[in-house]
């Protein structure tokens, strides 16, 4: 049976890539070898959406002005202003040496505690 998913990022500096997710985010992680670490990203969810195929991330919190501010804190950066959208209030989270992640509080159910 599946027991988890394992999401990829590709990244032009993976090093760069991988502090940013050690150090910015604080994730959990394990050394798999020789600095190549996995993180622990915790509970997920997976929506289908019509379209060209393809696959995106995206960061989900309670609170979106205070996850910035901690973020920011920690050093990261952001590309552009919060948007309110249907689903949510969004910003980019920029993922140094891998583009931007979307950062959002979801206005949707969601399914990732059930």
């Amino acid at each position: 049976m599946i027991t988890a998913v394992h999401t990829l990022v590709y990244a032009d500096d993976p090093d760069a890539a991988r502090a940013f997710f050690r150090d910015v985010l604080a994730w959990p992680h394990v050394d798999a070898h020789e600095g190549w670490l996995i993180f622990r990203t915790g509970p997920s969810e997976l929506g289908v959406h019509p379209g060209p195929p393809s696959h995106e991330i995206s960061l989900m919190c309670d609170d979106l002005d205070q996850t910035m501010a901690e973020l920011a804190a920690r050093g990261a950066e952001f590309a552009g202003p919060v948007e309110t959208r249907a689903f949510g209030r969004t910003v980019a989270l920029k993922v140094p040496g891998a583009g931007g992640i979307l950062l959002y509080q979801p206005r949707h159910p969601v399914a990732f505690d059930l």
